[in-house]
């Protein structure tokens, strides 16, 4: 049940309503199709055979990618266009593979497949789904972004992978140009079922200005095995901080890899989904009027990444978002986020109505954060969270980070009176109680429930820290069969 009705269970869909099935003519060698794309001419042999198969359909059809005569499990494409009313159906036991060549994906600016210091985007996506209705990616197959395999075409060619290039913006402050793997822009009703994206060059999907989005079952993964070792224990000088190319990727080394961001959107579902990545796992954004709103996050499972985070982007509004039975395990990242609310004055607006119920939570450098100076950019647009809930909140600790730290934070300045407004409620930390790196412009209400870290609050008139209500004693929400190893679920996973 959702906050705009009941949503099912999508289904694969049925054999009458296949328009083709598209075989595969590759075969991967140890996961990889490095070997059968060194020149950029042989980049993207699928492409225009499943564009074709798309174009060919009406709607409520499908497109299905299926095995070769001989077994062959591959596709090697570039970009792809979905249609209106069009499910691209990827079977189990095959992969999509993006082409790594920057040429493939250029939009016209020039610049894919670099680091510049312009923002300016040059790359398309993988997949783009533009105006669609009852459009969709389904099936237990894979699609596989490449993101550590050294580039064919342009300036880095041989010389750097799409990570390695993401990475310049640590070291170099530049802007990557890689491409996302799905982008699904404006439409209604798209639909990801169970599909696998793994190993994006960037972003892993993005909507905007979609109305009804249903991701189900989804698995998302950066980086995987291919690119990179069990536990992700990188041989010492093999990550893109010590080595170009790097040889060997983990999570905290593979840039602005977002898992699921949906951007001027309204009734976006995430249930049962499983997501480790480099950046967001989540990052609700919201730029342009009417914003962002009817948004429920259920039955997930998070590992690696930087958060269920809401912005930077806030200034077109986030409303009415629940989450539920969200378990989290950050696997001691130093770049660990649980919940978090970012944002800027260059980029903020009112968030409101949101509600956190049920989460477990352990290994997490920062499980809470709440920031609405998020950056030192400089604006008029003046972030304000507030209608905050946290309920049944259950922390396990974390050897490295104990009890994390903690950042409750409203916006009061430049004339502005927007503290936050946040409720908690049987909100308990095992062991080492966090720390509270920042608790200003808050105004808390506790309980009835426990709070175990409420001493730790002080009312403070100067910093405007105010608290209603009193926490009591409540059960701590039962996290014993919470936490499941990713790899029980994707074979692929390090971890």
């Amino acid at each position: 049940m959702t906050q705009w009705g009941t949503v099912s269970e999508p289904a694969l869909p049925s054999a009458s309503s296949l328009c083709a099935s598209v075989p595969a003519t590759l075969a991967p060698i140890n996961g990889s199709v490095d070997s059968l794309d060194s020149t950029p001419a042989s980049s993207s042999p699928d492409t225009a055979r499943i564009q074709a198969a798309i174009d060919g359909c009406t709607t409520g059809q499908a497109v299905k990618l299926i095995q070769g005569s001989a077994g062959q499990s591959a596709f090697l494409s570039g970009p792809l266009h979905l249609k209106s009313g069009v499910t691209l159906w990827i079977d189990q036991g095959i992969t999509l593979f993006a082409s790594r060549n920057p040429a493939d994906y250029d939009n016209g600016v020039g610049t894919c497949g670099t680091a510049t210091a312009a923002n300016t985007k040059s790359c398309l996506p993988l997949i783009l789904a533009k105006g669609t209705t009852g459009s969709g990616i389904v099936g237990d197959g894979i699609i596989d972004g490449r993101g550590g395999s050294v580039i064919t075409n342009g300036p880095n060619a041989g010389l750097r992978s799409w990570w390695d290039v993401a990475y310049q913006n640590k070291t170099a402050g530049l802007n990557q140009q890689n491409p996302r793997l799905v982008q699904v822009t404006g439409g209604t009703n798209f639909t990801l079922y169970r599909v696998t994206l793994q190993n994006s060059p960037n972003f892993n999907v993005v909507t905007d200005g979609v109305s009804g989005v249903t991701a189900w079952s989804l698995k998302i993964l950066t980086p995987s095995l291919a690119y990179s070792v069990k536990g992700y224990a990188c041989p010492a000088g093999s990550t893109p901080d010590k080595l170009t190319p790097a040889t060997c990727f983990t999570p905290d080394t593979v840039k602005n890899t977002d898992g699921f961001d949906p951007g001027q959107s309204s009734n976006v579902l995430l249930a049962y989904s499983y997501i480790s990545t480099g950046d967001d796992h989540v990052a609700v954004k919201s730029s342009t009027s009417p914003g962002t709103q009817n948004l429920t996050f259920a039955h997930n499972h998070f590992y690696y990444g930087h958060g269920l985070s809401i912005g930077s982007e806030t200034n077109g509004g986030v409303s009415n978002m629940a989450v539920s039975d969200l378990t989290m395990d950050g696997n001691d990242s130093p770049n660990g986020n649980g919940l978090r609310i970012k944002s800027d004055v260059s980029r903020g607006g009112t968030v409101n109505g949101v509600t956190y119920t049920g989460v477990c939570m352990r290994n997490t450098a920062q499980p809470l954060v709440f920031d609405p100076f998020y950056s030192s950019a400089n604006g008029t647009l003046y972030p304000n969270f507030t209608g905050i809930t946290i309920r049944d909140f259950h922390y396990l600790g974390s050897t490295k980070y104990k009890g994390g730290k903690l950042t409750f934070q409203g916006y009061e300045a430049n004339g502005q009176n927007n503290p936050l407004v946040i409720a908690l409620d049987n909100v308990v930390f095992d062991g080492t109680q966090p720390t509270l790196s920042k608790s200003a412009a808050t105004h808390f209400t506790l309980g009835p429930g426990a709070v175990s870290f409420s001493n730790q609050i002080v009312t403070s008139s100067a910093n405007d820290v105010t608290v209603s209500g009193s926490p009591g004693n409540s059960v701590p929400v039962d996290c014993s069969a919470a936490f499941v190893p990713l790899n029980s679920v994707l074979p692929s996973s390090p971890i």
